[in-house]
């Protein structure tokens, strides 16, 4: 069972963009005992979030039954704790981790710089969005931001239309950069990229609610874990604008070659790592100077 759990609230279905207050309701024994018998390692709290999310008491024993199953948290929920904010995530769709706030936390402050730097609204892009966690989080962040997200799952897609439009963001189906509208092309100030990075004969490790109810294509990076970053890295260069910047998540050990994939295209590269949130993050940054839409 994950570790990792949204906070408490009261409220029953989820509300995009909204905090997550505690909850008041009190579980009732019976099924903190069933969690804790089912390996849920915070089985207490887990109890308490699915005693305040249930309607009726059958519906409690529904949710819990799903829970013992191994169905994620957030999947039984409707929704995960992302940046201080609750984000819808239905069930099939991948799971934002809290560790991505790392990620999140850069981007704000890029995005913040890069407004002040051009006195524009910043242009951001949540690229492989899942639930549009990021975007979204981002989005409330700043202040005006023009926000495009972009899954090839369309469950994913159906996700993030709900909860990027709380922010006046736009969601759009398709692979990578093909799926955006071309007037982005040479004006991103900030890219965020939630690509996959579990090389292939790994999923077989991941958690069973990981590898059993979130989409293969959002876990299976290719032989290294690399594969759908380098694609990434290779067409940055021609969507961000003058001084912009790419971010991505990798694991520590692959930090390297996925530095030597950024630079290879072109950009600046630089490796930010959070011991608290056992995050690597790498940032990828075209020159100001540098005109990436010109198709090299």
């Amino acid at each position: 069972m994950s570790s990792s759990h949204p906070s408490p609230s009261s409220h029953p279905s989820p509300a995009s963009g909204v905090p997550a207050p505690p909850p008041t309701t009190e579980p009732p024994p019976s099924v903190v005992a069933r969690l804790r018998a089912a390996g849920c390692v915070f089985a207490e709290d887990e109890a308490a979030l699915l005693a305040a999310a249930a309607r009726t008491p059958d519906a409690l024993a529904a949710m819990v039954e799903r829970r013992a199953a191994g169905h994620p948290l957030e999947h039984v929920l409707g929704w995960a704790e992302f940046g201080g904010l609750r984000i819808a995530v239905d069930p099939g769709v991948f799971v934002p981790r809290r560790r991505t706030e790392y990620l999140l936390g850069r981007a704000v402050a890029l995005g913040r710089r890069a407004a002040e730097r051009t006195g524009r609204r910043t242009v951001a892009v949540d690229l492989c969005c899942g639930s549009g966690a990021v975007g979204t989080a981002l989005a409330t962040a700043l202040d005006g931001v023009e926000l495009h997200a972009c899954d090839i799952e369309p469950a994913a897609v159906r996700c993030a239309r709900r909860n990027v439009a709380a922010v006046g963001g736009q969601v759009h189906e398709g692979d990578l950069f093909a799926a955006l509208p071309v007037h982005l092309r040479g004006r991103i100030d900030v890219l965020t990229a939630n690509v996959p990075y579990v090389p292939t004969e790994e999923v077989g490790l991941l958690p069973p609610e990981a590898r059993e109810f979130e989409p293969l294509v959002a876990l299976d990076g290719g032989t290294d874990g690399l594969d759908v970053l380098r694609r990434v890295t290779a067409a940055a260069p021609r969507w961000l604008a003058p001084g912009g910047h790419l971010l991505f998540e990798t694991g520590e050990r692959q930090a390297d070659r996925a530095v030597e994939a950024v630079r290879r295209s072109g950009l600046l590269a630089e490796v930010a790592t959070s011991d608290e949130r056992y995050a690597t993050v790498v940032i990828g940054t075209l020159p100001a100077g540098a005109d990436g839409a010109d198709g090299r």
